[in-house]
């Protein structure tokens, strides 16, 4: 989400929309609800400002369920997917989290996941507007030794900010102890959990997979803690893009290969060094020689955001173009990111971008625009 008008990201325009398992309770909360990969969720619900900024001080409580929730198990699991992914994906201990990208033939990024080797077999989640691509994608190039399970009986809640470790701690003792991308089984009450300490804000953090039939209760728990507020999708879009972090299907996606997509750190070490993953030939010669473009971040002159799909000018030559822009409440200005040709990636470098004829001053400046918190020691 570059900004709420991408907000409008399903698949088909005709189709129905889907149904949380918590869209009750976000209407009973005042929620805007918004069609996004398919499904009726939340933009905002007291602002998109103000819950983006008690993100950052507080802690703030996501729905994120229209995710897809994956398990792959059978001998062998972790080896077959790694014909599909650069990630060392065998060498990942149980509990511990890998960040990855799903790579056609050519190399393009079909999509980026998660992957935490779980108890039951490698727990994957997957993007929802392209879940059910990536389940076919999956089916198609997995040996039939490997069981996929999509797991749509479970809820996924996502609980992002520094006050986020306290208020969970209350209610499930002992996920203090987690680490960033590291991931465990706990019980509130009776009702099992899976949590990961991770996110997509940038913040320290929780994810909590949750049974369908209990993400209310569980949801009504959390924002019973002082800390936590609810907060929409459009703040999400907005932490997101200061920390940094790419959106599928606009700053990454088939055309665009993990180097130029600053996500050159999902291909290991081992896997550089033995190759053998798809698109491998481009993906280590653009790690080997540089890419002819880069997904850079632009701070911008002004007031007037700057968004997807502006092009980016040096003088009167077009050399890029924008991914994701808009007003960042913490940095208290406007921002993007988007690509540009090699040539004018260094961070200093004076550009233009193009908004309604009228070309708008941008700087190619260093991501993220406000730094990470995420908690990677215990104590």
């Amino acid at each position: 989400m570059s900004d709420t008008d991408s907000m409008d990201d399903q698949p088909h325009e005709d189709a129905p929309l889907g149904v949380l398992p918590l869209d009750d309770w976000h209407r009973a909360r005042g929620a805007r609800m918004v069609p996004f990969a398919g499904y009726a969720m939340p933009i905002q619900y007291d602002g998109i400002m103000a819950e983006h900024l008690w993100t950052r001080t507080s802690a703030g409580l996501f729905d994120v369920s229209h995710m897809g929730q994956l398990i792959l198990s059978g001998d062998g699991a972790a080896q077959a997917l790694e014909a599909l992914v650069p990630g060392d994906i065998s060498a990942l201990a149980e509990g511990r989290m890998r960040y990855s990208l799903l790579l056609a033939d050519d190399g393009g990024v079909l999509d980026d996941l998660m992957i935490t080797a779980a108890p039951t077999g490698l727990y994957l989640v997957v993007n929802g507007a392209v879940k059910w691509d990536d389940i076919a994608h999956l089916r198609d190039h997995l040996p039939d030794a490997i069981t996929i399970n999509h797991l749509e009986d479970r809820a996924l809640l996502a609980l992002q900010g520094p006050a986020a470790v306290t208020a969970l701690a209350r209610l499930v003792p002992g996920v203090a102890d987690l680490t960033f991308m590291t991931a465990d089984s706990f019980l509130w009450g009776e009702v099992p959990l899976w949590i990961s300490r991770s996110g997509y804000t940038g913040e320290d953090g929780f994810e909590i997979s949750v049974a369908d039939d209990a993400v209310v209760a569980l949801a009504d728990a959390l924002c019973a803690q002082p800390e936590v507020r609810p907060i929409g999708l459009g703040a999400r879009d907005s932490l997101r893009l200061e920390a940094g972090l790419p959106l599928y299907g606009h700053d990454m996606d088939p055309s665009t290969d993990p180097v130029e997509a600053n996500a050159a750190f999902a291909v290991s070490k081992a896997r550089r060094a033995e190759g053998g993953f798809p698109g491998s030939t481009r993906i280590l010669a653009a790690l080997a020689n540089g890419p002819a473009r880069k997904l850079v971040g632009f701070a911008v002159d002004g007031k007037q955001p700057v968004r997807e799909g502006a092009i980016v000018f040096a003088g009167d030559t077009a050399v890029g173009r924008i991914t994701s822009g808009g007003f960042a409440p913490s940095v208290g200005a406007p921002i993007a990111m988007g690509y540009v040709e090699a040539a004018y990636k260094a961070p200093g470098t004076q550009l233009s971008a193009e908004v309604r004829r009228k070309r708008i001053p941008i700087r190619v400046a260093p991501m993220p625009f406000v730094p990470h918190n995420y908690v990677r020691t215990k104590g």
